[in-house]
């Protein structure tokens, strides 16, 4: 980028770039066709479903290690329903956007996405609020673990980067 302005000497334009434009990327360039695919086929679309699969799997084994260490299985009922809490409106709200997606009209795609985060949150609500009616002996310590364990699933996915490829998932 450059600046055109007169010259504090002559009084003449110059086009030397200004000391704060020295820094800056080059313009926006759009890709061609063939420039695209193999931006794509470098960077691969992350699933979400992976991530899903490493909830449920968390979920269980948190319940698991729940009744095994504290040996009251009401602990792991209650830490199980709090990582349901979590991956059943996920797997709805996944389900919904893969349909979204689909969608050539942004405008469309924009409002489905708002209108099913919102369809997330309240069956994550419905979820937790029944509980009681569901678990006869709720313990809610248990059940808001096994909620943020599960939640924080989406940070062990980043970490093990899960959702940057979805062909080198990495441990460290």
């Amino acid at each position: 980028m450059t600046k055109i302005a007169s010259s504090l000497k002559t009084g003449t334009p110059s086009d030397t770039p200004d000391a704060a434009d020295e820094g800056l990327e080059p313009e926006f360039k759009p890709l061609s066709a063939e420039e695209a695919q193999a931006w794509r086929q470098h960077n691969p679309q992350a699933s979400p479903w992976r991530v899903l699969l490493l909830q449920v799997g968390v979920g269980a084994l948190l319940a698991i290690m729940t009744g095994l260490f504290t040996g009251e299985w009401k602990l792991a009922v209650s830490s199980a329903w709090g990582s349901v809490a979590v991956v059943v409106p996920a797997v709805v709200f996944v389900r919904a956007l893969s349909r979204q997606m689909r969608r050539t009209q942004p405008g469309s795609a924009l409002m489905g996405l708002m209108v099913w985060e919102l369809v997330k949150i309240v069956l994550t609500v419905a979820l937790l609020l029944v509980a009681p009616k569901v678990i006869s002996d709720l313990s809610w310590l248990a059940l808001v673990a096994g909620f943020v364990v599960t939640m924080k699933v989406y940070w062990l996915a980043m970490a093990l980067g899960w959702m940057q490829r979805k062909s080198k998932p990495t441990l460290f």
